[in-house]
């Protein structure tokens, strides 16, 4: 499994050539299915809750085989960006996206995923400079 030095710069190379369009269109052509509401305690691990609603990309696979995983917030922006994951107990790596998620939603989710980074840690990688998502917010 990568440092965290290493994880970070992966997520900075990422978010230069991650298809952003291509993802926006999968998840308006497919949908989006919320199995983990707002509040909701994880099925396993019922000490964690979550701060924002989550699920997955319908008609999509990840690199685990499942559905690749998103995280929604309460905004209308949109793909803003994604989570590179490194999961320490099950020596698994994976993006969870980010959409329709204000400045703030993007902060909780990046905390809510490095919350115990010796079980899961994780990189930001944005589709655009993050102060850009505080000034929509203002707008």
């Amino acid at each position: 499994m990568p440092a965290p030095a290493s994880l970070r710069s992966s997520a900075a190379l990422f978010a230069r050539h991650f298809d952003w369009p291509g993802w926006a269109r999968v998840i308006d052509a497919h949908g989006l299915t919320i199995d983990r509401s707002f509040g909701q305690p994880h099925p396993a691990f019922p000490h964690i809750v979550y701060p924002l609603d989550y699920g997955y990309i319908n008609a999509t696979r990840s690199s685990d085989g499942e559905p690749v995983d998103v995280f929604v917030g309460s905004a209308a922006t949109g793909l803003v960006g994604l989570i590179l994951t490194v999961d320490y107990r099950q020596q698994k790596r994976e993006a969870k996206l980010l959409y329709d998620c204000t400045a703030p939603e993007v902060y909780t989710a990046h905390g809510f995923i490095n919350y115990d980074r010796s079980l899961l840690e994780g990189a930001l990688a944005l589709r655009q400079p993050l102060h850009q998502l505080w000034q929509r917010a203002g707008a």
